[in-house]
């Protein structure tokens, strides 16, 4: 049976529609993942909806591939929308179920950066309609444990921008697109302000961190923190498999699970 929105008929979804289904909303980026991963991340949000869609039966709709991620605008080959663009873009994919009577919804969300205009345009839902929508971060639900299981010791190397779970993942799913003999060493940071950078978003002054407007190549000239190195396929199987997992439990709960509420 098809599971993915994109690949049916007309026919065939208006069939589906008397199921009442939950319906996966698969976001991601076109940016840079470091020197070893490619940067179209989208591609890994849609392949996991899938899977998780073969086992739920739940729909899939088709992946929106660009996100909020300014920090990354330095970087050619990325590209970035707007946070109204963003916004809007959201808000209509939504409402086009609503507006068939489909609200079940859950935003599967495979970049970070889009969290807080994901979370304005859920909240202008409610309000306007009435409807729960809830979002996850894919690559965020994976903890520190599962981490362990897929590196061991030096799992703690593993963390960082253009690291993992994307870089294992990819390993698992795409091996033929990574490029792991570019891989890069660890990076301390850089300057800016005259002060020494933190990551994406601030630098620090003795105990006091300071935001700032930081483009990528203001930190580093490679992956924000953790060891490229260290991605394997056998530790994409595992993030991926956690991930499938643990949103196939919260799709099977969303299955009947009153999502609505009173307009506010």
């Amino acid at each position: 049976m098809k599971c993915l929105i994109e690949q049916m008929t007309s026919v065939e979804f208006r069939a589906r529609m008397a199921e009442d289904p939950v319906i996966l909303l698969p976001l991601g980026s076109q940016e840079v993942q470091g020197p070893v991963n490619p940067m179209g991340d989208f591609a890994l949000a849609r392949d996991l909806a899938a899977r998780v869609a073969e086992r739920t039966g739940c729909l899939v709709a088709p992946t929106f591939p660009f996100g909020w991620s300014d920090s990354f605008r330095a970087v050619p080959g990325g590209i970035q929308v707007s946070p109204e663009t963003f916004s809007g873009v959201i808000h209509d994919m939504i409402a086009a179920f609503l507006d068939h009577g489909l609200n079940r919804i859950l935003v599967f969300n495979g970049h970070t950066g889009n969290h807080a205009l994901i979370d304005r345009a859920i909240r202008d839902i409610r309000r306007r309609r009435g409807v729960l929508v809830p979002f996850i971060d894919i690559w965020m639900v994976v903890p520190p444990r599962v981490r362990e299981q897929a590196h061991g010791a030096n799992w703690k190397m593993s963390v960082g921008h253009g690291v993992d779970p994307i870089g294992s993942v990819y390993a698992y799913l795409y091996p033929e697109l990574r490029r792991p003999e570019l891989a890069d060493p660890v990076h301390s940071g850089k300057t800016l302000l005259g002060l020494p950078t933190q990551g994406l978003g601030s630098v620090r002054m003795g105990e006091l961190e300071v935001f700032v407007p930081m483009h990528i190549t203001d930190h580093t000239d490679g992956t924000v923190n953790g060891d490229t190195s260290i991605s394997t396929a056998a530790a994409g199987q595992i993030f991926a498999n956690y991930i499938v997992d643990e949103a196939s439990k919260l799709v099977e709960h969303l299955k009947t699970a009153d999502v609505i509420v009173a307009k506010d």
